[in-house]
């Protein structure tokens, strides 16, 4: 049920980013892809598109946006972090933001390439491996990665031209020698239909062929390499005070939607790691993800059974839970990254929800400097002193929105803010200005609450 409400929104997320290439909204269309990616990581289309967007998007320059290098070393400082605790969803997502600054950045293509491998969406972790190595052609570390992963996939043709170009890299590399003549050796049993075979005889008995279905199926193991699962597993019975071991099985539950058996296993891996601050981060994000479901099971029963009351309390209950519990988790992760401007514009909207608009304001001031939520940030500004009966202030951060809406891209945002500076103008005796603002609002939607019925008894008086 998750995964295909997930990828039911990573398809409208993709959708809109289509809506917004065809009028060259570069911008949004990159966050819509963005989206569609978290939704659905193992989708390579969508990440591919993204790419080559975020490379339109600067008229493939080869080096992104100005001032890129010194932009992103927050972020490679991240990513860094979240590499040493094995938190690959945190790496996976973050290389992906830096991305939007320059795709062309060597390193963090790598890193996609690293974490969607351990993640086990292996399509998308070529790519990023080919795009790294596109970027810097004689990487010997990043072609080597690539080359092993094609050999996991038994891409063994490609792995080989790999090798063999890591062999022109370095012509004293042993090991790829080696590698290179192996790969030729499995290129030939593989086109024979030997790679599965017991011995080199003969292929494998139809029987077993059915017998590896079955346990593919039912999820039963009785030897490696059957279930992933089971292999975890069994690498957990051998080193059981290795909390790496605990990350992998939570990593595998999380990505199988068993989020309490993650739950369990990240607990483990958090005591046995001295309360490591990334494993405390993935049980923190697996607990609200717990809830989120809960939340979302219960308004679906509200809306199967609208005279449940009952229904209707404990949906109400378990939003409030999850607000409470949000709010401690992003205050903590402020915390450890002070200049993560998403992590304090998510904070303050749910303190806004709360009504805790005094906390809120400074989170939402320092947003203003992210281009991308600068036009959100001020709106939510507005509304913040708008709360605080603090009217010129609300109309300035307002009037500061303005320039930068686009009633086609944010239809809901732009006629709010024109809403409430008609209302702001209208009760500042600043007549002209409250009609124009009304006469926006009208002209995009003429029913908007009552946008109408102000401007025409203001006309009246």
């Amino acid at each position: 049920m998750e995964s295909e409400k997930r990828q039911l929104a990573a398809a409208s997320s993709f959708r809109k980013g289509n809506e917004a290439i065809s009028k060259e909204n570069w911008d949004y269309a990159i966050e819509m892809y963005g989206q569609a990616a978290m939704f659905d990581p193992s989708n390579l289309f969508y990440r591919q598109t993204l790419r080559g967007t975020e490379t339109k998007k600067y008229n493939n320059n080869g080096t992104g946006a100005k001032m890129a290098v010194v932009k992103l070393v927050g972020i490679k400082g991240r990513i860094k972090k979240a590499k040493v605790t094995n938190n690959w969803t945190a790496v996976n997502q973050t290389a992906e933001e830096g991305l939007i600054l320059n795709p062309w950045d060597a390193q963090m293509n790598a890193d996609i390439g690293e974490a969607c491998r351990n993640l086990g969406y292996t399509k998308v972790a070529v790519f990023g491996y080919q795009k790294a190595v596109a970027c810097d052609p004689d990487n010997k570390r990043f072609n080597q990665a690539l080359a092993e992963l094609l050999e996991e996939r038994g891409d063994f043709s490609d792995a080989g031209k790999v090798w063999e170009k890591i062999c022109k890299i370095d012509p004293l590399d042993g090991e790829a020698r080696s590698k290179l003549q192996q790969i030729a050796a499995t290129e030939v049993l593989d086109r024979g239909g030997y790679a599965d075979a017991d011995t080199a005889k003969g292929t494998m008995a139809a029987h077993e062929v059915a017998k590896r279905l079955k346990i593919e199926q039912s999820g039963a193991a009785d030897g490696p390499g059957m279930s992933e699962e089971a292999d975890l597993l069994h690498a957990l019975r051998k080193a059981p005070d290795s909390y790496e071991g605990y990350l992998k099985i939570a990593g595998f539950y999380k990505r199988a939607g068993k989020l309490e058996q993650a739950a369990e296993m990240l607990k483990k891996a958090l005591d046995l790691s001295g309360d490591e601050t990334g494993i405390r981060e993935q049980l923190e994000d697996v607990e609200l993800d717990q809830l989120r479901r809960e939340h979302e099971l219960a308004k679906e029963t509200t809306t199967v059974e609208p005279d449940n009351s009952e229904a209707k309390q404990k949906a109400g209950e378990l939003e409030k839970q999850l607000l409470r519990r949000e709010i401690e988790v992003f205050r903590t992760r402020i915390k450890t990254y002070p200049a993560d401007l998403r992590l304090k514009w998510d904070l303050g909207q749910r303190l806004m929800r709360v009504k805790k608009y005094e906390q809120a304001i400074p989170l939402i001031q320092q947003c203003v400097k992210d281009t991308r939520l600068e036009c959100k940030a001020l709106s939510a500004l507005g509304k913040c002193f708008l709360k605080e009966k603090k009217g010129n202030l609300a109309r300035r951060q307002f009037e500061k929105a303005v320039p930068k809406l686009n009633q086609n891209d944010e239809p809901e945002l732009f006629l709010e803010v024109h809403y409430w500076l008609g209302r702001l103008c209208d009760e500042a005796g600043d007549v002209d200005a409250a009609e124009d603002h009304y006469g926006e609002v009208l002209v995009v939607d003429y029913e908007y609450q009552d946008a109408r019925e102000r401007l025409e008894n203001m006309q009246a008086s």
